[in-house]
């Protein structure tokens, strides 16, 4: 997420941070390299040039406080104006006092408005709602149809009616078919287009009129940078908004959108989508996306997503195994299993603090997952309960099963041995030490031990860090 942007601001504020004397220079220096990391960024000009001079203000004669160095200060200074940048708290979604709730989802074609109507409406049902989807594209019966599907895999009740040309009649058809069902959110997934046109917007102001929702919501595609801006300024200009939701920030997204977007239309960013799976969805807050871009983690969020997809009573019964000393290679594929449903590795990276910028991106793979899930498959159940029969002609065997190299066996053998330790130390009460190395990430020693906790169990696939030989006492 952001992820050339977010590199550059952390090499940028890791050289302050150490400064124990910060001089106008040094100052003049960073807001360089902050303007040139922002506009590569495709940040909007304006925006940068208006972040930077404000920025530039409040570190000329910066107060010290309490036990911050003065570039840590500095750094502070940068994470409150990337804060306002973005906007300050969390925007919730309007709700309507009759408790019927109608949004509306606008959007050019391929910004992800279907996918997106589908995951709002299952992050609503996780919270206790009612919601009910509705498609009322005319103009491409297989987005209806796709909507439809999508509705039908989360358990979602939606409506469509493909049959019909009037988008309008089937918005009206959609509100009463959702306070029939006693549906107490209607999310209506509407036209796109591959520009913005006058057509769609009058068909836009149609439905509106017909449907009078709660909340007008943009869905933008985070990787078209500032044309975003313009066309989040059409839409609005147009039909007027509430919010916007911002699409593909697993991907390749240079940061622009959201960064000029806050600031060029003064409306909130209220989710974001950050994969393309249907939980792949989550409230927007800018201090923690702040500190995510600037490598400070984001232990909430990570907290957040593993209490959401991360089995409870499993975890319940991998905690008593490992209080009764009986963890085994079952129990690793189990985290494995868990850790998949997290999300992408270099995600949850991000969001351990201290870890963004410290490890290689050739050591985060998500196929490693997969080829340590077959490694286990490829073992059968005496050998998965006690590890120790593994010898090396039974390693040999694993690998030509699992299509993998008996190194990696080896690697992965390495891991479980090492997080058996640190749970053998745990049910004794003995605390928890991170062995330096486990994991196998090279530059992040310790994260594969989080598997207890957070399911993170057996993470990386890099090669450890070779230790340095001892070096001999010479005779005085």
């Amino acid at each position: 997420m952001f992820e050339s942007l977010s590199t550059k601001l952390q090499n940028i504020t890791s050289k302050m941070r150490g400064k124990a004397r910060v001089t106008e220079a040094d100052i003049k220096e960073m807001m360089r390299e902050i303007r040139m990391a922002l506009l590569e960024a495709d940040v909007n000009y304006s925006v940068v040039k208006e972040f930077v001079a404000d920025m530039s203000e409040q570190c000329k004669g910066v107060d010290v406080q309490g036990s911050f160095t003065p570039g840590q200060q500095i750094v502070k200074i940068v994470r409150e104006s990337l804060v306002e940048l973005l906007g300050t708290g969390e925007s919730k979604l309007s709700v309507s006092p009759s408790g019927f709730t109608v949004i509306i989802l606008y959007g050019l074609q391929g910004a992800g408005k279907t996918t997106t109507a589908v995951k709002l409406a299952k992050l609503l049902k996780k919270d206790g709602k009612k919601p009910m989807v509705a498609s009322v594209d005319v103009h491409r019966p297989a987005a209806a149809k796709q909507l439809e599907v999508l509705a039908n895999g989360v358990g979602v009740d939606c409506y469509i009616h493909p049959e019909c040309p009037d988008a309008v009649q089937i918005a009206n058809e959609a509100v009463e078919k959702a306070k029939y069902l006693l549906c107490n959110y209607l999310i209506i997934d509407t036209a796109g287009r591959t520009v913005v046109d006058e057509e769609l917007m009058e068909e836009l102001r149609l439905i509106n009129d017909a449907v009078n929702p709660t909340e007008k919501l943009l869905v933008v595609d985070a990787m078209i940078g500032q044309e975003a801006v313009n066309v989040a300024q059409s839409f609005e200009g147009a039909i007027g908004m509430d919010g916007f939701i911002m699409t593909k920030l697993d991907g390749d997204a240079r940061g622009g959108a959201a960064l000029s977007i806050r600031k060029l239309t003064n409306k909130p960013i209220k989710y974001i989508c950050v994969g393309e799976k249907v939980d792949a969805i989550e409230t927007f807050y800018p201090q923690r996306m702040a500190d995510r871009i600037l490598g400070m983690g984001d232990v909430i969020s990570l907290i957040e997503r593993a209490s959401v997809n991360v089995d409870e009573e499993e975890a319940r019964k991998q905690i008593g195994r490992m209080m009764n000393n009986e963890y085994d290679l079952n129990d690793l594929y189990t985290q494995f299993e868990q850790m998949k449903k997290m999300g992408s590795l270099k995600d949850l990276v991000g969001m351990i603090p201290g870890a963004s910028g410290k490890v290689n991106e050739e050591d985060i793979d998500d196929r490693i997952i997969d080829h340590n899930m077959a490694i286990i498959s490829s073992m059968t159940k005496r050998e998965r309960k006690n590890p120790k029969l593994l010898d090396a002609s039974r390693r040999k065997r694993i690998a030509t099963g699992a299509g993998v190299s008996v190194a990696d066996v080896n690697k992965l053998m390495q891991q479980y041995e090492t997080s058996a330790k640190l749970m053998k130390q745990m049910s004794k009460g003995g605390g928890l030490k991170i062995p330096r190395g486990l994991g196998g990430m090279k530059g992040l020693g310790g994260l594969g031990g989080l598997g207890g906790g957070l399911g993170l169990g057996g993470l990386g696939g890099g090669s450890k860090g070779k230790k340095k030989p001892k070096k001999k006492k010479g005779r005085r």
